[in-house]
């Protein structure tokens, strides 16, 4: 709202005062409510007035009552406070100087690597921001999004089948790649890359449970002319590190899966070969994002330029 004259704003706190004062229907009841003196507020109000250069109120012998232009204005103002205390609550959490939370929804290969990373950085920044993590299976992880359970989530796919959702709002994080896994005294173990060709007469140690990591290596190995070998069903990456390291078999894994290695293990790349897949930040479409959300967005995304080729 501005003078056409001078394109001067109004004083927010006259425009509050005047709301203050339609609302209660008395300048004494207003004064009380804001902490002010009457005498105070009548000039404060008598200066918005002549800011707008008409009557904003009606003195009567009980209280007083706005002219048609103080019902109009103190509507406007209504708006413009509501509008000015959002925008003071969303800069008091950025700032830390109000208790926030947040909840984010990832998977077990990326709470073990990458996301630490990111928390680590993130809660020094904003340590006032209550942080939860909740890890699950990729349905669990879209169905916690979208029913606000949490605020955003990582989730991952394949060129194969790549995740689309009219509903979720994605941003690539990162592009990762598979890798191979298999013991320091295996014959293979002094090479740094492999072709899959290789590997067809190999024991394969894969993740239980139908893993998307089973069809990862089935695609792969169909692509090579072969039919994988099964020899052991691990139930996370550690478990299947550590039968590698003992000659149980050879493993397929994405590349955050190493970020702990087993001391025992060597990583070989399957270089152009390698499937690749992306790594997402998602969040609901329909949502207005929270400032600890923004700020989350931002530090993750900051963090990820930093670190991409660590992953590939």
């Amino acid at each position: 709202m501005l003078k056409d004259e001078g394109l001067d704003l109004f004083d927010i706190r006259r425009l509050a005062l005047l709301v203050g004062v339609v609302e209660q229907g008395s300048i004494t009841a207003a004064a009380d409510l804001m902490m002010y003196t009457p005498s105070a507020v009548s000039q404060q109000l008598r200066k918005l007035e002549q800011e707008v250069g008409q009557p904003l109120l009606n003195r009567r012998s009980r209280g007083v009552a706005p002219t048609e232009a103080g019902q109009v204005l103190a509507g406007h103002a209504r708006k413009i406070i509501r509008q000015m205390q959002a925008a003071q609550s969303d800069l008091d959490q950025i700032a830390g100087l109000k208790r926030g939370s947040l909840t984010i929804g990832t998977f077990p290969t990326l709470a073990g690597s990458f996301l630490p990373i990111v928390i680590r950085v993130f809660k020094k920044r904003y340590p006032a921001v209550n942080l939860a993590v909740r890890s699950a299976r990729f349905d669990e992880l879209v169905a916690d999004l979208e029913s606000g359970v949490t605020g955003l989530c990582l989730l991952w796919d394949y060129p194969w089948n790549p995740f689309h959702d009219e509903a979720v709002r994605v941003t690539e994080v990162f592009r990762e790649s598979t890798v191979i896994l298999v013991a320091r005294g295996h014959p293979l173990a002094g090479r740094e890359q492999v072709s899959m060709e290789e590997l067809r007469d190999e024991s394969w140690i894969v993740r239980a449970e139908a893993h998307p990591v089973v069809e990862v290596l089935q695609r792969s190995a169909h692509d090579a002319g072969f039919e994988p070998t099964i020899a052991f069903l691990a139930n996370d990456y550690q478990e299947a590190q550590a039968m590698v390291s003992v000659g149980m078999g050879i493993a397929m894994v994405p590349k955050t899966a190493v970020a702990l290695q087993h001391p025992d293990v060597t990583v070989l790349h399957l270089g152009p070969q390698a499937p690749m897949r992306r790594v997402l930040l998602a969040q609901r479409q329909d949502k207005i994002y929270a400032p600890a959300e923004v700020a989350f967005h931002s530090t993750l995304l900051e963090i990820a330029r930093e670190r991409a080729s660590e992953y590939l």
